[in-house]
């Protein structure tokens, strides 16, 4: 289970710990940093963040429920309360902690702040299109491929292109009303019989 809680100056270092070079940076964060992380760098990052009332974004950090470790990051912004729209961006699982569910559980937790707490009607996303297991992850989540921005950044003399995604209030509340009905059905179905 994981839970999302505010992302503080006391995170920071981990999250310079997990991002190792310039080029898993640019694929978490876009240009939007430059290499190496710095404490400034975050400190600017989480100015005018997670306020309910007043913000535009909100960044996070994951945390195991059971073990109480923090194992990733995302954060929620772009959001414009007159078109209910929120923009996902810097989803990040811990190196240790990949391929154990994380980014999905993450990605439910936060698609619930924004449709419940927030009450968007649309939150998007931009994945490079080589990043197959985050466009797995996001796909498992309910988010449909919108297009593809070809070519769209210059890293390293290589062009990355990133794939667009978005789910909508009603395709999120179908997901959530399946998923409850499959685990009911799971729960009465009585193995033997």
């Amino acid at each position: 289970m994981i839970k999302l809680e505010y992302f503080e100056q006391s995170d920071f270092a981990q999250l310079m710990e997990w991002i190792k070079d310039d080029d898993l940076l640019m694929n978490w964060s876009g240009s939007l940093f430059s290499f190496p992380l710095t404490e400034s760098s975050l400190e600017w990052y989480i100015e005018d963040v997670n306020d309910l009332a007043n913000s535009e974004a909100f960044v996070y950090r994951a945390v195991d429920t059971e073990n109480g470790n923090v194992v990733g990051h995302i954060s929620l912004g772009g959001i414009s309360k007159k078109n209910r729209a929120g923009r996902i961006s810097r989803v990040l699982v811990g190196n240790s902690d990949r391929r154990k569910g994380y980014c999905s559980a993450m990605m439910q937790a936060l698609l619930k702040i924004g449709f419940e707490d927030l009450k968007l009607h649309r939150i998007s996303l931009g994945v490079y299109d080589f990043n197959a297991s985050a466009i797995n992850c996001y796909q498992k989540a309910g988010l449909k491929i919108e297009g593809i921005m070809r070519d769209s950044l210059l890293f390293k003399g290589t062009w990355w292109s990133l794939v667009e995604m978005s789910i909508l209030e009603h395709e999120w509340k179908n997901n959530c009303t399946t998923k409850a009905a499959e685990a009911t059905e799971a729960a009465l179905f009585v193995p033997g019989l």
